[in-house]
């Protein structure tokens, strides 16, 4: 068993295609379809069902998927650790943040770390804060960045900058003409929302709290899987959202949306690290620059 065919095995296990994984592993399928049938093979352990083109895991898979996802993450560490060892001239550092902290502030960041170091590569992995946890958790990223407070016990969270939240409605909205301090009724609009698992959406979870009613007492018209989606639904007439001001501050300065006064919960950003990994020169180093560019 190699850690080439574990990470083969991983990939299509998780996106239960064999084409799929090839595509994105930079695989021919036959060497993909090869690498399974091999582990398969030496076992006698059959990983996968197979109807006509799908596939999924079977009872062996899913155990074996858990135990090659950690021997994966522990070779991971081995690498950092001797990336250590060459100092910064040489390495990789694996980060995941969820979508306004990845598209609008962590960019800037990467930028300066690597020029300050060029021979470090930086890979980012977006998804909503859920799937960003979980990725720290499992070892698949060194550092998470996420917009809210994550309860983990094997995760330090560090806030690490501010982020204004902004309720917006489009042009002709019936709240784009209440004026400073006019009482709106949150129920009276559609909505669009981002999904289940995002910290965006749980700004709005809050901000209805505060006023004695939840998501379930609003009309949510659409839920969208991308701030930007969220936004260009707006923009189109879709309904009201609450969006980072970092996502709306151009669109409300060419008038494709408008802010409506109201009292919305701030929030902050998040640096997320398993308590029980080692820490590289790389992660301290990167830790530095956040500290440094968030002052």
């Amino acid at each position: 068993m190699t850690l080439e065919q574990l990470r083969i095995f991983v990939a299509v296990a998780e996106r239960e295609h064999v084409t799929r994984a090839a595509a994105d592993l930079n695989l021919t399928q036959s060497a993909t379809s090869a690498a399974v049938a091999a582990l398969e093979a030496r076992y006698a352990t059959k990983l996968f069902d197979r109807v006509g083109r799908r596939i999924a895991l079977t009872d062996a898979g899913r155990i074996f998927l858990t135990e090659a996802k950690a021997v994966l993450a522990r070779a991971a560490t081995a690498e950092l650790v001797l990336a250590d060892l060459a100092g910064l001239k040489a390495g990789s550092l694996n980060l995941a943040a969820s979508q306004t902290v990845g598209n609008y502030w962590l960019p800037k960041v990467i930028h300066a770390f690597r020029t300050a170091y060029p021979g470090l590569s930086v890979e980012l992995t977006m998804g909503n804060t859920e799937t960003v946890a979980a990725l720290v958790r499992d070892g698949e990223a060194n550092l998470g960045f996420v917009e809210g407070l994550v309860e983990d016990a094997v995760l330090q969270a560090t806030a690490v900058a501010d982020d204004e939240m902004m309720l917006v409605v489009p042009v002709g909205h019936a709240w784009a003409k209440a004026g400073q301090g006019a009482e709106i009724d949150l129920r009276s609009s559609r909505w669009v929302l981002r999904e289940h698992g995002s910290g965006t959406r749980s700004i709005v979870h809050a901000m209805l709290k505060q006023r004695g009613y939840g998501l379930s007492d609003i009309e949510i018209d659409i839920l969208l899987p991308s701030n930007e989606a969220v936004r260009a639904a707006v923009e189109s007439g879709a309904g009201a959202t609450v969006l980072s001001k970092l996502v709306v501050t151009s669109a409300l300065q060419t008038g494709r949306l408008v802010a409506v006064d109201c009292a919305v919960p701030r929030r902050q950003f998040y640096m997320l690290h398993h308590n029980q990994h080692h820490v590289t020169a790389a992660e301290r180093e990167f830790v530095r620059l956040v500290k440094e560019i968030s002052l």
